[in-house]
């Protein structure tokens, strides 16, 4: 049970997220074959997806009350610079495939572009609460897909795991 919450938490982390938790997951298999893969990953898309609603509501307007607080303003200042140059961006490369953009962005497991970049983002955007939400949750499961496959080779190569 213990190994559960490590993973849950570890999904909670920002740039980390899945991308960690699921190589995590699976080296936990590898010492216990009694855990299950199958309740991991259930417990690791929970644990990526819960901060979702709050990103979307509350990160911006946290952001920029920070900004020019005097041990916090440089970070918060370069989160909201982030945010706002990711919005950019995929704003300019989808135009109006928006939607499907921003599953991509958070589905393609390379650094910086996860549920959390991807919610910030949305919400720099404006793209309606609603349709961020179910866009990061299609791309947290793109995710979980890619970065299992590779678990699954990665590991089962290494520690023969079916």
């Amino acid at each position: 049970m213990r190994n559960y919450i490590y993973i849950f938490l570890i999904a909670m982390v920002p740039l980390i997220e899945l991308r960690g938790a699921i190589p995590v997951a699976y080296a936990i298999h590898t010492a216990d074959p009694e855990s299950s893969l199958l309740w991991s990953y259930v417990i690791i898309a929970i644990g990526n997806i819960l901060p979702v609603p709050f990103i979307y509501l509350f990160a911006r307007k946290v952001l920029e009350w920070g900004k020019d607080k005097r041990y916090i303003g440089k970070f918060f200042t370069w989160c909201l610079d982030k945010g706002e140059k990711g919005g950019q961006k995929l704003q300019a490369k989808a135009g109006r495939g928006l939607y499907w953009a921003l599953v991509l962005f958070v589905g393609i497991p390379l650094p910086g572009t996860g549920a959390w970049t991807g919610t910030l983002a949305a919400s720099f955007l404006d793209m309606g609460f609603k349709k961020s939400v179910i866009a990061v949750i299609g791309g947290v499961v793109l995710a979980s897909v890619i970065v299992g496959l590779v678990c699954t080779l990665g590991f089962g190569a290494f520690f023969g795991i079916n």
